[in-house]
């Protein structure tokens, strides 16, 4: 009994991990890119679940909405980049940070605006029931959750590979002006490396609106739960941030069963606890790599 209790905790926390894992790796892809941490990558995973709601209620069918949404979310990343950030290239680090806040509560008004903020219910992709066995109850919907992040993680990991534009991305990301140098459109590059960021995280949007319920603040905690994952698992590391969301799900979920000070009250604190933890003991993170100056 204590062993499928503890294995069933384990399930329900690598199904939330997951969805941590596919906003953090959205934000290591930016990072990865241009050096900057995207304040508001959980609005725009917001956004994209609204529109996904709305291509529905239009009466498309939900994997095609899905498909729609992943298009516009992919050039909505790829125009956002054009219009607010590339006019603060180069610009100090807080600036930056100001600007992301700002499209945070931006993006975030402006979907209360469009949809207000009443709560509304989005449809599951995935089929009711469970497997089970051995008293361990693992949900299709959160197989479905884990299954979808592994499949962009591998499409990810091959675009990388096996593309050219994926070693044109490895290349900027690595040294934009050598990149320059030897002919790859670094602005062309950028701008791709936020759409498909934005794309990246309208999944972890669609994934969290069936567990969350649709509202424009639905990604708030998830945010700070993907901050922790990519914190732990590196921030120049894609494969760290998916191992992050894991690690940190797991370690939530347990934390909030079996550690009755924090139980499910407290657990938002566990995220923040883990950031602290990496930052004095490995600041690069788990997967990370250290920086390296010459003096």
């Amino acid at each position: 009994m204590i062993v499928s209790g503890l294995l069933q905790q384990i399930i329900e926390g690598l199904s939330a991990g997951a969805i941590y894992a596919g906003l953090a790796l959205a934000m290591v892809l930016i990072y990865r890119f241009t050096g900057i941490v995207n304040f508001a990558q959980g609005e725009l995973a917001m956004f994209s679940a609204f529109l996904a709601w709305q291509f529905t209620e239009m009466g498309m069918p939900f994997w095609q909405a899905l498909f729609a949404t992943l298009v516009v979310s992919f050039l909505g990343g790829m125009l956002i980049e054009r219009v607010v950030i590339r006019p603060v290239e180069g610009a100090p680090e807080l600036t930056l940070v100001i600007v992301t806040v700002g499209l945070y509560f931006f993006v975030n008004a402006a979907a209360g605006w469009i949809w207000s903020y009443q709560v509304k219910s989005f449809p599951n992709p995935f089929p009711d029931g469970a497997l089970r066995a051995g008293g361990v109850t693992a949900g299709y919907g959160s197989l479905g959750v884990i299954v979808v992040v592994a499949l962009v993680m591998a499409l990810i990991y091959l675009l990388f590979r096996y593309t050219k534009i994926g070693l044109a991305m490895r290349a900027v990301a690595s040294n934009p002006a050598s990149a320059r140098l030897s002919g790859i459109r670094v602005g062309v590059v950028l701008a791709l490396g936020w759409g498909l960021s934005a794309l990246v995280g309208a999944v972890s949007g669609v994934l969290s609106a069936p567990v969350l319920f649709l509202e424009p603040n639905m990604m708030g905690g998830v945010l700070i739960y993907a901050f922790a994952a990519a914190t732990l698992g590196g921030f120049d590391s894609p494969g760290g941030a998916v191992a992050g969301g894991l690690i940190v799900g797991v370690t939530e979920t347990l934390t909030g069963a079996y550690v009755d000070v924090i139980g499910t009250e407290l657990k938002i604190g566990v995220p923040l606890v883990i950031i602290l933890g990496v930052l004095l003991l490995r600041p690069q993170g788990l997967f990370g790599r250290a920086v390296v100056e010459r003096v």
